[in-house]
């Protein structure tokens, strides 16, 4: 096969893992011990002059800190290494304005994980069908759900390998995110049509060609029962608590079981984001959306003391559906999908949309009779349902000028959201 025909992809395989008492444990103090690396690093970099702030002085003072405190000998060394370059990527990123600067890692806000930076470690091998064996070091042997094929054992290459893994601690347990390098075939230009999408509450997904996609609640009756009396119980014994006073073991399990049911509902609200990508890039060639500011969307309505806002309980309400849906994710599933299956994705400018007809292009704010319902003032033209006349005409707005279906003064990009 033609080297042409092939291209480089690299991408993440989430697992969940099978570790024993003994081995959570074990798990827990590496992620413990990371976290505390991470700060050490923090307070000696807040606390040398500038021109010290070097690579070699820190890998130096992390040597010597594994040599004098105890706890941190249950981190391997190439885990400290990887927190060591992290931070220092977190500062790269802080001077070239892609994030803040780095902070310090409380115990209950930061997410448990654990850096195993080196593939060649993890010794991967196949049991069976539903199960590999994975080597973590100064853990052991351990079993993880096999989902996916991956390159090991004779399948291993310099090209198609396994370059590293995270290990991650979530509500439902450890889990472990394999980094895979592999060789794919280039896939061929999809010949499928072109479709707009819309984003929204009421109709979480709606396409220019009138295809809906919506979802149920993602707990049941008695879950959401559940989540109710678990959060009444936690209110409740969080009052008999002093100021001060350390969280009880009773109050502890109670939070831990209110974040499994939410997160069990995050994971099936994920399998229907990806079950629902996967059919539209499959059936698309060219998929146009949005290009919706979401932090700016779900800002609070609170205001100040002087100017206090109107309908605070409503736009709270409306933030929560908005980031419920996670419109955000959904528009990054499309664009990796999209592109390995050959089609492309475009995002459309968001200013001024939800006024405007995709039949006429007659804009008014009358057009807008409430956020669900889009009916057009103009005499000659009609009522449209908001989200499929928004997702028709972001089809002609987005695509080049060769494809595009639409006059690009009549076509409307996607409305804000069909609450």
């Amino acid at each position: 096969m033609s080297q042409d025909t092939l291209v480089k992809r690299q991408f993440g395989h989430r697992a969940r893992l099978s570790l024993s008492p003994a081995g959570v444990r074990a798990a827990d103090g590496q992620a413990h011990a990371a976290r505390t690396m991470w700060n050490l690093l923090h307070a000696w970099w807040r606390m040398m002059p500038k021109e010290m702030r070097t690579h070699p002085n820190a890998d130096a003072a992390i040597r010597q800190a594994r040599e004098d405190i105890d706890f941190l000998a249950v981190l391997p060394a190439q885990v400290a290494q990887a927190v060591l370059k992290t931070y220092f990527r977190a500062w790269k990123n802080c001077w070239e304005g892609r994030a803040d600067a780095p902070n310090f890692k409380g115990r209950l806000r930061t997410v448990m994980s654990v850096d195993v930076p080196q593939g060649r470690d993890l010794n991967i091998t196949r049991v069976h069908r539903r199960w590999g064996v994975v080597n973590i070091p100064k853990v052991g042997r351990v079993r993880f759900r096999w989902t996916k094929d991956l390159p090991v054992g004779t399948r291993a290459g310099a090209e198609n390998r396994i370059t590293g893994a995270r290990l991650i601690k979530d509500a439902l347990g450890w889990h472990i995110a394999l980094r895979v390098q592999a060789l794919a075939v280039k896939p061929d230009p999809h010949q499928g049509p072109d479709v707009g999408i819309d984003v929204g509450v009421t109709v979480p997904i709606a396409l220019s060609d009138g295809e809906t996609y919506e979802h149920g609640e993602w707990l049941t009756g008695k879950e959401k029962a559940r989540l109710v009396h678990l959060e009444q119980r936690a209110a409740q014994r969080k009052q008999h608590r002093k100021p001060g006073e350390r969280t009880s073991r009773r109050l502890h399990r109670t939070y831990d079981q209110i974040a499994g049911l939410r997160a069990k509902a995050k994971r099936r609200a994920l399998d229907w984001q990806h079950r629902t990508t996967t059919v539209i890039a499959r059936t698309y060639g060219t998929v146009v959306v949005e290009a919706l500011t979401i932090t700016n969307m779900v800002k609070s309505a609170r205001g100040t003391i002087e100017e206090p806002g109107k309908n605070v309980a409503q736009k709270s309400g409306l933030n929560r559906s908005i980031s419920g849906e996670a419109w955000g994710r959904t528009v990054t599933m499309l664009t990796y999908k999209t592109a390995q299956l050959g089609g492309t994705l475009h995002k459309v400018p968001a200013p001024g949309t939800s006024r405007r007809c995709s039949a006429c292009g007659f804009t008014t704010p009358g057009n807008r009779e409430s956020q669900a319902v889009f009916v057009c003032k103009n005499p000659d033209c009609g009522p449209h349902h908001q989200p499929t006349q928004a997702a028709r005409g972001s089809t002609g707005r987005g695509l080049p000028p060769a494809r595009s279906r639409y006059r690009p003064t009549v076509g409307n990009p996607l409305a804000r959201h069909n609450v």
